[in-house]
This record gives C-alpha cells, structure tokens and sequence, in this order.
C-alpha cells in the first residue's frame, strides 16, 4: 500500500499543479457541494417522481454508494446486488449480467432511458465493464418482464443508468485518480500490472436555465494473469502457460452535455465517445524456422479495438396547458475490429501486424416518445407512446464467435411498437395500471406484450404492490448466423428461429418508519415468478459425429422470495438482504427431455457504513454472499449409439467482501480512501454447468473474480 500511495503522490503533483494553473483565474473555487439526490426513479414512471409512489419496485444505488464500493465499471457495482451476477468473458474481455438465471441476452440495458448499442443488438448483451461510473448520479434496477415499457429483451428486468446533468455551483471541477492492484500484482511501469484510473469531471452553470457538463474518463487494466504466466512467459515444451485469465484492457470514455430548463421545459443533449483496446495473448506457442538451423518460438496474438459514439436528445414539455410530452432521440455507432499479431516471444518483439478488419458493426437510430396527462383528472391518467429504431449489423466471417463458413453477414432490423397505458387511482390508497404493446418488425412476427400493476398503501408508511407483465426476446446474430465447422466442432445457426416469450409475477411489500427523532427503518419483502416459453437453447442433433444447432425446444422458470431491512441513524446506516431463487428447466432434445425439479440456492448481502462525528472519517463495508447452485444440463453420450444424459450440475458457493476507508481534508477540497476488495481472495469457481451451457455440460471452473486488491484514491475538488 506504501508503494501504491508513493506513485500517487508524484502523479496527483504533476496533474494537479496543471489543473490548478488552468483554473487559476477560475472564481467560485468553493468545495463543490452537489446537489442532494431526492430519492426519485423514473424508470417506468409516467414522470420523475419519488420513490414511495412508484407503481413499480425501483431498486436504487446511488452515487454515495458507488463511491463508498470503491468500484471503477457499472459491472463491480451490480456484482453487489442480489440475483445478478456479472460474468467476464475471457476470450474477448466483455462482462455480462445475469439476473434470475438468465443472461445478457435477457436484460435491458439503459443510460438515461435509452437502450445502449451493442455487438448483437440495441439494449441487451451489453459489456458493463465499457460503462464507467464517475459520472453516473444513480442505477435503477426493475427485475422481473418490462415488455410493455422497455420491448425486446427486457424479460429479466431493466438496468437503467442515470448520469450527472447539473451541478449547484457555477464551475465545478472534480479530478479523480486511483490505483488499484490486480490479485497480488502492481507497479507504474508500461506493460506492468495493476488497473490504474484517471477522471475529471467538469460543469459550468451558464445560467439559471443552461448548464454544461464534460468528464474524461481513462481505466487502464494491466490483465489478470491467474493461473496463467503473462505474455511475456516462455516454455519451448508449450505448457499453454502463457497468456492472462483476464485480458488487459485500456479504456478512455468522454462525455459532453448540454441542459436547458425553463418552467414546463427541458432540452438535454449528450454525446459519449468510448474507445478501448483489449490485448489477446495466446496460450499455444508455435516453432519458426528462421533457416541455417535458426529457430525460434511465436504466439499468434490478437488485439480488439472498440469504438462506440452514443448521442442522445432528451425533451420534456407541455403541450398546450395539460399533455405532458417526453421524447428521446438517438443515434448510436459501436465498431469493433480485431488485428492478427505474430509476436517473438523469446526476443519479445513484434514480428507481424496484420491490417485491423472489422469484425461487429452496429449502427442505431433509436426514438422514444410518449404522451401523457391527457385528462383533467386526479383519477385517471393514461400514456401513449411509440418506439421505433432500425438496428444495422455487419459480423465478420473471422470472429471468436463463428465463422459462418468465410462469409461475412450483413442484416438490418426495423422494430415499431405503438403502447397504452392507463393509471386508475381509485382511491387515496389503491391504483391500477394496465398496459398493452403492439410490436411489429420487418424480421419476426407482430408481438403483443401485457402488463398489469396495482399499488396499494393502506398508510402513509406501507405499500402493497403487483405486478404483472410480459415481454420477447428476439434470437441473437449467434443464435441466428452461427457457421463453426472444424475438425472439433459443428456449431451452426437457425435462421427459422422464433422469438421467445417471458411472463412474470411479481408481489412486494414495503414499510418506512422515516420518524426524525428515531432511527429511520425500512423492511421490505417480495416474490417473484418468472416463466420464460420457446427458449432458444443449442442442443445435441448428432453424437457421431458431434453436431450442434440452436432450437426454440426448451422451457424456464424460476421463483424468487426476499427479504431486507435498512436502519439509518445520524452517522450510522446498515441494510441487509436475504433471498431464495429456484429454477427449473424442461431441457429438451426431441428424443428426451430432463427433469424440471426446482432447484434453489440462496443468497444474501449486507452494507454497514460509519461516519466519525467531528473527523468526517467514512467507515463503509460490503458484503455478498452466494450460494451453492444447482442446474440440469446435457452431457453429450460417448456411445454413438445412445442418447445424451442429462446430469445435475452445480457451481460452488462464494463470499465476497469489500472494505473502504475515506477521510476529507481542507475544508472536504481533498478526500483520500483506501481499500481492500475480494477480502476473501477469490478468483475461480468451480462450475459444472455454465461454461458448458444448458446442452452441453462443463468439467471445471469459471473465473469470475481476480482475487484480493487494495486500492488508494485521490479526490480533489476545486
């Protein structure tokens, strides 16, 4: 920790003595107070509004909260909350959520109301390791199917990131470094080890009306080697030791913003700009002959480069003296390219670099717009609304993925849905909302989704609510296009595939003891069941020899009940979380089909954070736990004569912990904070069920952490 805190010293001089020259003239040079966060949600509310009467149960992390976690990407911070599990993908450096079960696939994905562009589609699959966290005011998670809201994909739930907009004072300026280790490794050098952070966010309040905003964001990754040795490791007896669990990664994210607010209007424009380089070092090392009976040993490395452009255009207004008018408007761009590299590995240089060929494009026009308060009424209110984008895709012929045969794949998609709504509040304490959504497409079938909620809050300080709703998935660009044929697989796509269909039911209960002169005490408790028809799932069609395909065979369903309480007093807050989640899946191969037993794993999650009285000093702890789970998958026959087994795999229970230590100096001008993540040092897994996929069992372990780390992070506010 003394090493670490001794290069951040020399880099916070040099960087601030800059910053501090160019604002030098700055007036207002005042410790930045942001404005308090009311505790508000808007993911699918009618309006911003508070968190009490929302008609659905927001799950809210806020920027208190991030910054206490010490978390760097969207990905560590959801890795605290229940039921979702953020897994990283070694081969191409991507990290996914799952929730309830389900995967990426599964799960909207949105900044500010807005489905983010990814490789495969518009809001789902996306890597939330690309999404930094300096500049995002708070997280909303809704779980359960948001298909009359959100559309295509939302059927686990929705993750809605709210970023910065304003700030209080008239210039602001925040700079942020941290450095990190990465398990056990750590130093400053070029090509060296750890994860080293780097962000300034500033904010000009023009006038009482217009305010700009800009961050700078850089997450430099230096790779996890785990059980692996490094790229510069060599064995001429290829032990396939060489190479990182986690590949090295830089980022630089950058964000611009304009805001105007003025009585019943709002105008909001942003751009986003994200570059990142991924580094590929491959475990096989080759022999090449150099002649005259010279020789020496190569790695056909690979390296990714990411570029994505998100601009959005948000308004909020009247039109006339009653209709409420929310609209977004956006255009998004992400290309992803991927540059072969023959590397020597004995005299570490750089033999080859081929031309860097693009292997996943997609380009998105993405609108938004709905309609509301159309009657001058305090008991009924309903909302229309439409949605419409044309998603591009282009996936190389070369990818990790497939290689459909050497042709490259081209394919566009336009979705236009139209959805109703109305909000019947019957009384002061009982409302309804039903909803319904047309979908149409120039690739699949019309889709209708339904929703239906109702609140009920017999006090001031309790809430009942339900919820019902439904929502597809449309197949992925793998599902559909996949083409892998070689001497050890035979991976093709469907292009006949349907969409899949997701109900949930969901109930909750929620009671607020907000009293000033005693603790402030939350309790609240939910279940949930989720019943996803169609699933797309690859399966087994040969056994001699093995051949896979991807069929809408199989069927999914889980259950979900939890439980948590929140104290708050003065300087002290606590919170904690238990919940049981079971799943049962009717796999199914045309011959056979596998049990459906339920079966459940548990999990829970606490937070304790203290402040010193006088000192300022913040105590904050996190903690996970997750248990051991259970899954039915498929288990390929070694008798060509005998179909597939299925057999009842598991992955292994874990805990996670994280400590920080944050102290203000001058005036809260300068904050430092210290921590530890992964207290209990854990990196793999063992997993006989996910890295195989349902049809098709695993034999080892998953890496999903990279160990214990200790970090030190400089705040200075100007």
């Amino acid at each position: 920790m003394l090493k670490i805190i001794g290069v951040m010293n020399k880099k916070v001089l040099s960087v601030g003595f800059l910053i501090a020259v160019i604002w030098a003239n700055a007036q207002n040079q005042d410790s930045i107070q942001l404005s308090k966060i009311d505790e508000v949600v808007i993911t699918g509310q009618y309006k911003q509004q508070s968190i009490n009467k929302s008609i659905y149960r927001v799950e809210v992390i806020d920027a208190q909260q991030i910054k206490n976690m010490g978390a760097t990407t969207a990905s560590e911070v959801l890795n605290q909350n229940l039921n979702i599990l953020i897994e990283p993908n070694s081969g191409n450096g991507d990290s996914n959520a799952r929730i309830m079960g389900l995967g990426g696939a599964y799960t909207k994905i949105l900044i500010d109301n807005i489905p983010v562009v990814s490789d495969q589609g518009m809001g789902n699959q996306v890597d939330l390791s690309k999404i930094n966290v300096n500049n995002i005011e708070r997280i909303e998670i809704v779980k359960g199917a948001m298909g009359v809201e959100y559309g295509n994909n939302a059927v686990a739930g929705v993750i809605n990131i709210i970023t910065k907009k304003n700030y209080a004072k008239k210039l602001t300026a925040l700079l942020s470094l941290q450095e990190e280790t990465v398990g056990k490794d750590y130093d400053w050098y070029k090509k060296g080890n750890g994860r080293h952070v780097q962000n300034l966010n500033l904010g000009y309040k023009i006038s009482e009306n217009w305010n700009v905003t800009a961050d700078f964001n850089r997450n430099d990754f230096q790779g996890y080697k785990g059980n692996l040795k490094g790229y510069k490791y060599f064995n001429e007896n290829n032990d396939k030791k060489r190479g990182y669990d986690w590949l090295p990664k830089d980022q630089i994210t950058i964000n611009a913003a304009l805001r105007y607010a003025k009585n019943n209007t709002s105008l909001f424009f942003k751009s986003n700009f994200l570059t990142e380089t991924v580094n590929f070092y491959n475990q096989v090392i080759e022999d090449l002959p150099l002649g005259n009976g010279n020789r020496t040993y190569i790695g056909n490395d690979r390296n990714y480069y990411t570029t994505r452009w998100i601009h959005q255009f948000n308004i909020q207004t009247k039109i006339g003296s009653r209709i409420h008018y929310l609209g977004d408007f956006s255009y998004q761009k992400q290309d992803r390219k991927s540059q072969e590299i023959t590397y020597d590995i004995p005299n570490r240089k750089t033999l080859t670099e081929n031309e860097k060929k693009s292997f996943y494009e997609s380009e998105v026009f993405y609108s938004r717009g709905m309609f509301s308060n159309f009657l001058d009424s305090d008991k009924i209110n309903f909302q229309l609304g439409y949605e419409l984008d044309r998603t591009s895709g282009f996936a190389g012929s070369e990818t990790f993925e497939f290689n459909n045969n050497g042709i490259n794949i081209s394919r566009s998609i336009f979705n236009y849905a139209k959805f109703l709504s109305a909000e019947w509040k019957i009384s002061n304490q009982l409302s309804f909302r039903p909803g319904v959504r047309l979908a149409l497409s120039d690739r699949f079938d019309s889709q209708y989704n339904y929703s239906l909620t109702a609140r009920f809050n017999p006090t001031e300080k309790s809430d009942f609510r339900a919820v019902f709703g439904s929502s597809n998935r449309f197949p992925t660009y793998e599902e559909l296009y996949t083409f892998v044929v070689d001497n050890n697989h035979d991976i093709r796509g469907n292009e006949n595939l349907n969409p899949e269909t997701g109900y949930s039911l969901g109930l909750s209960y929620d009671f607020t003891n907000s009293q000033s002169n005693l603790w402030k005490m939350n309790l609240s408790f939910s279940a949930m069941y989720l019943d996803v028809k169609d699933r797309i799932e690859s399966i087994i069609v040969s056994n001699s020899p093995l051949k896979y395909t991807f069929l809408n065979v199989d069927s999914y369903k889980s259950l979900l009940f939890g439980g948590g309480f929140s104290l708050k007093k003065e300087n002290l807050s606590f919170n904690g979380s238990v919940s049981v989640l079971g799943i049962s899946q009717n796999l199914n191969t045309g011959n056979m089909t596998s049990p459906d037993d339920y079966n459940f794993n548990a999990e829970a999650n606490f937070a304790v954070n203290y402040t010193l009285p006088k000192l300022n000093t913040l105590f904050a702890l996190y903690y996970k736990y997750t248990g051991l789970q259970k899954r039915f998958t498929q288990k390929a026959s070694q008798n060509p004569g005998k179909n597939p087994q299925y057999v009842l795999g598991e992955i292994s229970a874990f805990n996670m912990m994280n400590f920080t230590v944050s102290q203000p100096f001058f005036n809260n001008h300068l904050e430092i904070s210290l921590g530890v993540k992964n207290i209990f040092d854990l990196s793999d897994v063992r997993n006989t069920v996910l890295s195989g996929g349902a049809h098709n069992s695993a034999t080892g372990s998953q890496n999903l952490f990279y160990g214990r780390s200790y970090f030190a992070r400089l705040n200075y506010q100007f």
